[in-house]
């Protein structure tokens, strides 16, 4: 039986993981306030004060309607950061989890546990009054508030995994962990998992095969909506796919995104599904063995899906894109150190993106790729502006030009960076342990020299 066989349920949600950040030991200097990169010539500021203060994850947005102050979680509960004076106003505090900030308000989702349940609630940046949403049960999650903060929307799993399951727990949260084994006892190693040939499987194959068992285990699942204020839930979208990494367009308040999980070559990954109606569409098929597309996100006009697309993993890269209004694709290559665990988008600029760069274990294998990126997005033009006749029908093919921010030669990549452009697109925020704890900073987006 459905949970949502009726109109009305009370609101819902379980997340995986608490808004505190463990930081790794502490290093005996202090970290430094802010300085020129050396390698790069852009300044960095570190925003926070205190160790294990983070900022959220690449698609969660995390800035205050005025684009004066910044999201972060700390090891007591979350609060907005002044990006100008570096003030941290506390919000809420607690073992609490972030889901985002309201783009209208302000207004900070959040979740806290209630006995055996876990309840929503949304906080007000200006008086701190906490405005609770709902009671939630067991195996769903919320990921996302879409543009006008009318809607919240997650999936649900509607049957229980096998207790001896040993596969990654479901959750839509976008929140991670931040160090090694983020999803706790599912992610040990197993020296009984081996290969055809004897060969112990290495620690991220392992990861692709729990995650290939949750995949096939094809437990039903709904992706519904939640009313903000009337707590009405309708299901958007039901399927034994893995629902999962759903997220509301920055612009359209109806218009949602939602991947089918598990290991990225085995799915076509990205879809879209409207709140209003209609079936959900497919934003990239597959036509390669080994072709993956994932870490999807919207543009900051809400016009283009933008994607890392592989053909095949690990071996060709590019940033990919797609219209929906109207249909046309995009694909810019990036070379392999350039390759970043998260692309992001600049504001104001449609040519402008970011990355978080990646290490060498990572899937592009890259010998020199820990650097925070600043991108140009620049298009392969025509000869001698000859255009062919089915063009416009066609991929427009690409290049990014990389530029490097910030040397992360220090950063352990467990902690994935997650860069964000701050509204006003003059800086980008990301989170970094290279000088031993956890903390916030900002790049300059212009060079300092």
């Amino acid at each position: 039986m459905h949970l949502f066989s009726g109109l009305r349920v009370p609101a819902f949600l379980v997340l995986a993981s608490s808004a505190c950040v463990t930081a790794p030991a502490a290093s005996s200097a202090a970290p430094p306030r802010d300085w020129i990169d050396p390698a790069t010539g852009h300044r960095v500021v570190r925003l926070s004060d205190e160790a294990g203060t983070a900022s959220l994850y690449f698609h969660q947005h995390a800035f205050t309607p005025d684009g004066k102050a910044v999201l972060v979680t700390t090891p007591h509960g979350f609060g907005y950061i002044d990006l100008a004076t570096r003030a941290l106003t506390p919000l809420v505090e607690g073992k609490v989890n972030v889901i985002q900030s309201g783009r209208v308000t302000g207004d900070v989702y959040f979740t806290r546990t209630e006995g055996e349940g876990t309840a929503v609630f949304a906080v007000s940046p200006v008086t701190r009054a906490e405005r609770r949403i709902g009671l939630l049960p067991p195996r769903a999650g919320i990921a996302g508030v879409n543009a006008d903060e009318t809607l919240l929307a997650g999936t649900l799993t509607e049957e229980a995994p096998p207790a001896d399951a040993n596969f990654p727990p479901d959750s839509s949260t976008v929140i991670k962990k931040t160090l090694a084994n983020p999803q706790g006892e599912w992610m040990r190693d197993d020296p009984s998992l081996r290969a055809k040939d004897g060969r112990a499987f290495t620690f991220a194959e392992q990861k692709e095969i729990r995650l290939a068992r949750r995949l096939a285990a094809r437990l039903p699942m709904a992706l519904f909506t939640l009313d903000a204020r009337s707590g009405e839930v309708r299901v958007v979208h039901r399927a034994t796919d893995w629902l999962n990494h759903v997220q509301f367009s920055p612009t359209d308040p109806a218009q949602l995104m939602f991947c089918n999980e598990g290991p990225w070559h085995m799915v076509d990954r990205v879809w879209l599904v409207r709140t209003d109606g209609g079936a959900p569409a497919k934003v990239h098929a597959r036509t390669m063995n080994m072709e993956i597309a994932g870490h999807e996100f919207f543009a900051a006009d809400g016009r283009t899906v933008w994607y890392d697309l592989q053909t095949p993993r690990g071996e060709s890269f590019w940033l990919a894109g797609y219209e929906p209004a109207t249909g046309r694709r995009s694909r810019y290559h990036v070379e392999r150190n350039a390759w970043s665990v998260h692309f992001n988008a600049a504001p104001h600029d449609p040519t402008l993106f970011t990355g978080d760069g990646g290490d060498a274990e990572m899937v592009a294998k890259a010998p020199d790729g820990k650097w925070l990126y600043l991108f140009r997005a620049t298009p392969i033009p025509d000869v001698a502006e000859l255009s062919a006749p089915d063009a416009a029908d066609l991929i427009s093919p690409g290049v990014l030009r990389p530029t490097r921010l910030v040397d992360m030669r220090g950063h352990d990549y467990r902690l994935e960076p997650n860069a964000l452009f701050t509204p006003d697109g003059t800086r980008i925020v990301f989170r970094a342990n290279f000088h031993g704890e956890i903390h916030t900073y900002a790049v300059d987006v212009a060079p300092a020299r």
